[in-house]
Order: structure tokens, then sequence, then C-alpha cells
């Protein structure tokens, strides 16, 4: 998101949506570098946050993304 000041003191808001860096069905291996609060495994790639149940910090996984949304994504592990 963009803030511009524009003629008269307001604001104007410029959205900028960006494209997740994964897709669903994509196979990665990741490294697991925190936990979730509710206790998955988390690994970020390019700022962005994939969970991965049942994975904990420092494991390094071979993962497929099941979901992914607009600040996260969830992956199951493969082995």
């Amino acid at each position: 998101m963009v803030h511009r000041r524009v003629r008269g003191g307001k604001c104007k808001i410029k959205h900028v949506e960006k494209q997740p860096p994964v897709a669903v069905d994509d196979e990665l291996e990741v490294n697991i570098t925190d936990v979730c609060p509710s206790g998955d495994g988390m690994s970020k790639i390019q700022g962005y946050v994939i969970m991965v149940p049942n994975a904990k910090p420092r494991d390094r996984v071979k993962i497929k993304v099941t979901q992914v949304g607009e600040k996260a994504a969830i992956g199951e592990i493969i082995k």
C-alpha cells in the first residue's frame, strides 16, 4: 500500500496487490524456523509464511502446498 499526499491535506491510498510466491501443489524443501501460535512449524519464503503441521524448528522438510491465502499458506510433509 502506498500513501501519497494530495492537494487539500488528504491522503490518497493506492492498493498494490502482490502475488504469493507459492501456488497450490508446489513441492518445496523448506527449513522450519519458528513455531506458530497454533503449534505448527513455520517457514518463510520472501517474507511469506508457510505453516507446516507436525514440523519442529530446525527441521528441513519437503512439503506440498495444499492451501494458499493472502498472507500465509499451509503445506503438508511429503517426505
